[in-house]
This record gives C-alpha cells, structure tokens and sequence, in this order.
C-alpha cells in the first residue's frame, strides 16, 4: 500500500476525500433482524426496502445486492417486493457453534448513488440436539473407605443447542447409596457429579450399575442416557496430582498431524499399584477427541490432525490423572494456535459493468470487497490494478473498492480492456490473488466516413452503353455497427447547365458510378461533381469528394469536307491556266473532323482522275498542285475523285469531286464543264464553244452590275458572315502525310479567294470573282462557316 501511495498521492487524496463522503453518506445501519434456524429457503425475513425508506423498485434501479461475512450468499433480494429472503436453510450449530448469539452479519450495497448499509441476522436456536454422552457406559473405581459426602465427577454429555435449548441438569435412577448433582466446569460446561449418600461396603456389594440421564430444556424436552458402573476398590487414600495446572502452551496452524503439543506430569504419594499413574482426557467434546490423542503411560500430548487459525483459535482441554487405586486427579490444559499466512485473499465482485460508453465521463466499472481470513499482518491486504490503464481504484467503505475510470476512453484507439487487480497480503511469505475484468468500450459516433482519396478521375468511352460502371469510391469510419455504416450519395452541382441526374448515378450501399446514357465527346469533353458518404449513427456524420469524369474520344465522325462542298445544287470548277508550272497550286481542299487527337489527323489521297499523270496531292495539306506541264494534248477539263481519311481506330473517311477548267486566260469566255466521262468527239467541243459565247457575253453584260453591287453585298454581309472554322491538331511532331486542320489553315494566304454568288439565284449564275485581302480573312479566322456555298477561283455554270 505504501507503495501505491508513494507512485499515486493524488490518487490517495482521491480516494481518501471519496472514501470520507460515502462513509459519511452511506453508513447506516439496518435495524437487526432474527430468524428460526432450520427455516426453508426463500422464506421472509423482513421488509428491507421498507426499512431503507425505498420503494420496491428503488433496489433493483440502483443494483441492490446482499453480501454476508462469511463470503457465501446465504440471503437474497426479491426485486419485485424488496424483501429479503433466506437463500438456503441455516444450521446454527453450523454457523456459530457454541457461541451465544449467533449474528449472521450482512451488507447491503447501492449503486448511482453507490451506499453500503451494514445488517445483522440473528440465528435463533431450536431443539434439534438431544444430549449426548461421549460414552454409553462409564466405569468409577471408588474405594470402600469412601465418606457419605464424596462427590465423583462424571464425564458430560453434550448438546449442541444453546440457552435454554442446550443442556440443563443430569439425573440418576433411584438408589440408595448415591444421587446426582449438576456443576459447572472452568469452561462453563455443566457436569454430572456423583454424590455419596451412605457408606459403602465391597463385601456387601462389589459394584453397582447406575443409568445417567442428561436433560435439556427444550419443549417439550430432549434426553440422553449412559450407564455408569462403579466397583467398589480397597483403600487408596492418594490421589494423583498435576505438578503445574492449568498448562499453557502456543501451537503453530500450519503443524503438521502427529506433532507433540507438550507432555503433562501428575505425581501419586502412594506406592505400588496405587502410585501408578495413567492419562486421559477428561469431559472431552469431540472435536477435542478428533484433534488432540495423550499417551496414557507418559502423558505427552501430540495432534491428531491439523489445526485451522480460522475456525478455532484456542483449545481448553482437561485431563485426568489416575492411579492404581481409582483415585484421579483433575489438570487443564490452553492451548492457542498461533496464525500463519496460510490463506490467500478473497475478492468478491458485487457489481460489475461490462461495457463503456468511449466519451463517457468518470465511470464506476465495478465495486468488489476484498478480505483476508488471516489474522493481524496476515489478514492485511493491499489492492491494486496496472498503472497504464486508464482506470484508478477508490476506496469506498470498509473493504469495498470501486473500479473508476480516469478519463473518457476511445474505442478506436482500444476496444476491450483486460483489468487484473491484484489483492496482496502483508503476512510472510505474502500471499496474492488475481482477478481479471474484461471491460468492453461501447462504440458512439465521433468519427466521420473518410474517403481513400481526396479526388477520384474516372475515365469513360464515348458511346458508352448505358448503365455502365465506370468507377468506384470508397470511404472508410473508424467506428463501429451502425456507426461504421456507410450510404453513398450524388451531392447538388453549381453548375446549371451541369443535368448530373440524367448523366451519373450512385449505388448507395458500395459506392459504384454508373453512366445513364451514352456520353458524346463532341459535346461534353470533362464534368466534375461531389460525392458525399454519410454514416448512419446518431447524429450522422459525412465527407465529401470531388469526382473528374474524363470522356475519352472515339472515332464516331468521319472527316467533313469544307471546301469544295459536295452538296451544292451545281459543282464548282477549278481554272487552270494552259500556263502553269508545275507544282502550280490548283486549289487546296479544306476538311474537318470533330474527333480529337489521332482520330482527327487527316491524310489526303488522289483516287481517279481523268489524266493521272497531271496532277497530284500534298497528302498533308490537301493542296492539289499540278505534277508538270500541260501540253496541247491534254484535254481541256479534267476531274479528280479524292479520298480524305483520318487517323482513328477504325478508320473513317469522305470522298471528294473536284472539276478543273483548262484556259488559256481568264479574260476568255468558257463554256460548262461537260461530264468528262463522256467521249470528246467533235460534236461535244461545238456545244463547249456556243456555251463558252454565252456565258461570255452574259458575263460582259452583268459586269457592271456586279460592280456596284459587290461593295454593297460586301458590306452587308460583312457582320453575318464567318470565315472557315478548324479543327486544332496535337502539339508536337505533324505527320507529314496529314493534314493540318487548325484554325489558322495552311493554305497561304496568297491563293485565298472568296466568290459571291447572287442571292437567291437557283441557277447559280456567276457574279463576281476577286482574290481577297489577306488580312481580311484572317479577322474572321475562328468563326463558323456560314451553309452558302464557296468556290475559289472558280465559274459556276447554270
């Protein structure tokens, strides 16, 4: 304990300002009760929560429990009455022995607020014993010279009643030479003592045969008989006698069977036969007969089985010297065990919770007593418990301890505490008991759902099926049962245009996204939203995170053809002079793809054309150029058929038609462009000619008109019009193969034209052609292109 004291000194103040107040608060003491012995279990014994000014219900709300002394649990609490009733039937011979009153002690203890109450039962005795001699026939040797008036001592017959019930006085069938007398002995027992009434004579008669009855005082009386048998002796006028009386003498507990206790000397004047001395106990009770043996020759007392500090702490033992005559002489013996550290403590649970609430406050876990059936430093115990636990122990009342717990405890740190108090004595060899206590940390809800990572990026397809999953989050609570269980949700986005119940959805219970319908690149390249994960506890706790859906390209378009335009009501036709070099820049065809990336580089092929030798095209670019000089052989109108692809998985492409013009000037009046699949015979270039005439002179004809209308059209077209729209191209290395589809173009600025065709016209007749300023088109790059169609140095023919 000194030790505790020294490592914990706030604990003590603790404890001992705590003790102060419950023994203050909780030491009253319950009016005592009694009780017949031998009365059955669960019989009534009182109205105990009548007598705590408590109602029935009171004891079972603050965890009412019975101790007794003797650590058994021989009574109990009805929690419906508050009665208390017996547990088991009680002997009171049992219980107390010879000892007068039998008091069964008790303690009653409370929990919130805690209050012990200490409670006395008084065993009353009944006449269940009748009196019982140790032998049913006695021998007494008395000489014939014996005295009217001698008095003989009779062994004592025993009852294990008490007061009234117990022993009162002995009797002796009617005779005419003795009669019986009761005595008390130095140990309080009552005695026969046998009176002499008139003198004896041996030649008369021998011996005679008396019948000793030992009555008790019960209702109706209970009796015991022994016979006693007296022969008539010479005369012996000696009797032996102790040299010290009474003896006293210490013997340990822990002796073993058979040790010498001490050895009695009784010293006779006679001689012979009559100065012959032997032993014997005298008006020995059982349990002395079954402890203690004397050797009838030397008088050396020895044990005959151990003796038990705890159950009889001295023996009053009386012998009896006799000589050779009859005659005897009376000693007595003391004999005190001394007590050894020969019992372990004892440690008795009285209340006990199993399970803590983590962020609950200082906390009674369990109160308990603690003894030690040892006497003096022996029967001294010292309580304690591991000083790293978060637990202190108080003591309360007398020997009761509580177990409290220092702060709030968390579950997530440590769940479950194994508590080993340890109760040690102070005798020598010191002597420990152990008892462990498993206390269970409750969980409550002070931890919110943890996401794995603070931001998850998804990846999908375009043209998804719907339904499909595309990724999982997952959180994690550091709790427990419903306090760990997570619900997944889909949180509200800021962004209005954002419709994200109609793109995602969330299974609730394991965090799994799922696409609703297909996602389209082109229209929706990335969207982010939150995420929330909500616990279930009380009240319920939740995170959040930040989810990147990336929509990966597919190659779904096939490269759309700007220019020329292949759905115009009638083709644009290219002009080439008779002149040109080679490597002349015929026209540049213009495409676009929606996809991105690879799926977006296009690459430009010459399928067909009417002289293959002639021309040829700039796969990266699209620019047709001519592959040498033309000659007079070569016909007049030619038309190509390319092929534009792009660079996705499947490959995807568009086919394109182009019509050149051969002239030798662009002062020159042309007629259409007949189909150059047909066969040029003579009557074919006829009909070219008178069709040349015509347009010539409608041309001649309009060409003032056009004039002035061009600056007004110019003008007014201005705001409505945008210039060619591209597409951008990755960064890096262009494949040569491939054409750049930016938005800045390549083709240069030196072969950009713009044609106007008049407004409204279903033929499509010629208007006006002029190269247009370079860096007019540039203030219009990065606008849509308008539907009306475009031809670049270039007649449109009705």
């Amino acid at each position: 304990m000194e030790r505790l004291e020294r490592i914990h000194p706030n604990r003590q103040v603790m404890a001992f300002t705590f003790m102060l107040v419950l023994v203050q608060v909780c030491s009253k003491k319950i009016t005592q009760y009694s009780i017949l012995e031998e009365t059955e279990s669960g019989s009534f014994v009182a109205h105990l929560a009548k007598d705590l000014d408590l109602r029935p219900g009171d004891l079972t709300a603050r965890s009412a429990r019975v101790v007794c002394d003797d650590y058994k649990q021989r009574l109990v609490l009805d929690p419906e009455t508050g009665d208390l009733l017996l547990r088991e039937k009680l002997d009171r011979e049992e219980l107390c022995a010879s000892l007068e009153p039998c008091v069964l002690h008790f303690q009653v203890s409370l929990e919130k607020p805690v209050q012990f109450l200490q409670g006395e039962l008084l065993i009353q005795d009944i006449n269940d014993h009748s009196p019982e001699f140790p032998d049913t026939e006695m021998l007494l040797k008395i000489p014939e010279n014996s005295q009217p008036g001698s008095r003989f001592p009779l062994k004592l017959a025993q009852d294990l009643d008490v007061g009234s019930n117990g022993l009162q006085h002995y009797t002796v069938n009617s005779n005419s030479h003795f009669h019986v007398v009761t005595r008390n002995n130095s140990g309080g027992k009552k005695y026969p003592e046998l009176v002499q009434d008139r003198a004896l004579d041996r030649e008369e008669q021998a011996e005679l045969s008396l019948t000793l009855t030992a009555l008790d005082g019960g209702d109706p009386p209970r009796s015991g008989t022994a016979m006693v048998r007296i022969l008539i002796l010479d005369i012996n006028d000696n009797a032996p006698e102790f040299v010290n009386t009474p003896y006293e003498v210490q013997v340990l507990e822990s002796s073993p069977p058979d040790s010498p206790v001490l050895t009695v000397l009784a010293q006779d004047a006679d001689a012979g036969i009559f100065g012959r001395v032997s032993y014997g106990l005298f008006q020995a009770s059982d349990e002395i007969q079954q402890t203690f043996s004397i050797n009838e020759v030397t008088g050396e007392i020895r044990l005959r089985k151990g003796l038990d500090f705890e159950k009889v702490k001295s023996y009053h033992v009386e012998i009896e010297a006799t000589d050779g005559g009859g005659l005897s002489g009376k000693g007595a013996v003391l004999i005190e065990v001394v007590d050894v550290n020969d019992n372990a403590p004892e440690l008795t649970i009285s209340s006990l919770t199993s399970s803590v609430p983590e962020n609950a406050p200082e906390t009674i876990i369990s109160i308990f007593r603690v003894g030690d059936r040892d006497s003096g430093e022996n029967g001294k115990v010292v309580c304690s418990i591991p000083e790293t636990l978060p637990f202190i122990l108080k003591s309360t009342f007398k020997n009761f301890y509580s177990l409290v717990t220092e702060s709030p405890l968390d579950r997530e740190t440590r769940a479950e505490y194994n508590i080993t108090i340890t109760v040690t004595d102070l005798g020598t060899p010191r002597l420990t008991t152990q008892h462990t206590i498993t206390v269970q940390v409750s969980d409550v809800n002070d931890n919110a759902p943890a996401f794995t990572e603070t931001s998850y990026t998804l990846f999908v397809q375009e043209n998804n099926s719907p339904a499909l999953h595309i990724g999982t989050i997952s959180a994690t609570d550091s709790d427990s049962g419903s306090n760990a269980r997570i619900t997944y949700s889909l949180l509200p986005t800021h962004d209005p245009q954002l419709a994200l119940s109609s793109l995602i959805s969330i299974n609730a219970d394991n965090g799994q996204l799922f696409a609703l319908r297909a996602l389209d690149y082109e229209t929706l390249q990335i969207f982010e939203f939150h995420v929330g994960a909500t616990d279930q506890g009380s009240p319920a706790l939740s995170s959040q995170a930040l989810v990147h859906v990336l929509v990966l390209d597919a190659n779904d378009n096939a490269p759309f053809v700007l220019y020329p335009l292949q759905n115009a009501s009638a083709p644009c036709t290219e002009l080439l002079p008779r002149v040109a070099e080679p490597g002349y820049l015929v026209t540049k065809v213009v495409a676009v793809d929606r996809d991105s990336g690879q799926n977006s580089w296009l690459s430009f092929q010459l399928l067909k054309a009417t002289e293959p030798g002639l021309f040829n095209v700039w796969a990266h670019n699209g620019e047709v150029r001519t592959a040498r000089l033309l000659s007079e052989r070569d016909a007049p109108k030619h038309r190509l058929l390319l092929l534009v692809k792009d660079n996705g998985d499947p490959q995807r492409s568009a086919s394109v038609t182009l019509h050149v013009l051969v002239v030798d000037g662009f002062s020159q009046s042309y007629l259409p462009l007949p189909d150059v699949a047909r066969d040029p015979a003579q009557e074919e270039e006829d009909e070219l000619t008178l069709y040349l005439v015509i347009a010539l002179a409608s041309v001649s004809s309009l060409f003032l008109l056009s004039v002035l209308l061009f600056v007004g059209v110019r003008l007014y077209r201005r705001a409505r019009e945008t210039s060619l729209a591209g597409c951008s191209v990755p960064d890096g290395h262009f494949p040569g193969h491939l054409v750049d589809v930016n938005g800045e173009g390549t083709l240069s600025q030196n072969y950009q034209y713009e044609v106007y065709l008049r407004g409204g016209s279903g033929t499509g007749e010629f208007n006006f052609l002029k190269p247009m300023i370079p860096n007019l088109l540039l203030q219009e790059s990065g606008k849509e292109i308008k539907e009306s169609p475009h031809c670049r140095n270039s007649f449109v023919f009705s």
